[in-house]
């Protein structure tokens, strides 16, 4: 019986564990790779028809990742990468062929990061994993008051104003250290909680020209600072890695 272990893990340990898969002699194996975005229809009979015994839990994990998937598959090593960013190409070859992934994953994509918290911010723009240009900084916003009647309405109204402005003074920063990629810039993630970042982007026109390059899920970032940018974009670079074993 195969047992799941799943875990995110760092490029650095990604290209690891990359490393490790090349070295082992195993002449069954084979690596099956998915684009994001494939049918999901098509998903299943591409992945039965390279590999048999693929478990139900892989195919389920690879149709509804919105990244793709380099599936490993052997006697030696069981193994299902899911990168952090989109695989382009889809392809099938015997033993473990990690070259693409590898390649993949040592690209200099450049990459933008805003973070946003009610109350904080931080902006980066990235080469890789290198921070070549970021803003953080604060802005008040009053916390929900709980009072009821018209003092609380009158409270809400002025939060929102607060709310207001502290979103257009962070979309000016955006624009500030995004704009000179506006061409090179390969992909932008936000980070904080999805109830500020929804209404932030609504606001944010000029964020909206880059919804084609935007990966739609959120780093997990409570408090943005400068140190908080380095350890997202780490974050970003992560893949998630489902390796299997017999029990």
């Amino acid at each position: 019986m195969l047992t799941q272990q799943r875990s995110q893990v760092t490029k650095r340990k990604t290209l690891h564990l990359l490393d490790e898969l090349e070295s082992a002699k195993d002449g069954v194996a084979k690596s099956l790779y998915l684009a994001s975005g494939q049918p999901r229809p098509d998903i299943h009979p591409l992945i039965t028809s390279t590999i048999e015994d693929a478990p139900t839990d892989a195919l389920d994990t690879i149709a509804k990742s919105k990244t793709g998937s380099a599936l490993f598959w052997g006697e030696e090593h069981k193994c299902l990468i899911l990168p952090p960013f989109p695989l382009q190409e889809s392809h099938t070859s015997t033993g473990y062929n990690v070259d693409p992934l590898r390649s993949f994953l040592t690209q200099e994509l450049k990459v933008a990061l805003v973070l946003v918290r009610l109350g904080e911010y931080a902006v980066g723009v990235f080469d890789g994993e290198n921070l070549v240009s970021s803003k953080v900084g604060t802005g008040l916003v009053h916390s929900r008051e709980k009072k009821g009647g018209t003092s609380q309405r009158r409270f809400q109204r002025h939060r929102e104003k607060q709310m207001e402005y502290f979103f257009e003074r962070v979309c000016g920063h955006a624009r500030e250290h995004l704009e000179p990629h506006l061409r090179h810039l390969d992909y932008v993630l936000y980070g904080g909680e999805r109830s500020t970042i929804l209404p932030f982007r609504k606001q944010c026109s000029f964020l909206q020209k880059f919804d084609d390059r935007t990966l739609e899920w959120l780093l997990d970032v409570r408090h943005p600072k400068q140190a908080t940018l380095k350890h997202a974009i780490i974050q970003a670079w992560s893949s998630t890695v489902l390796q299997w074993q017999e029990s």
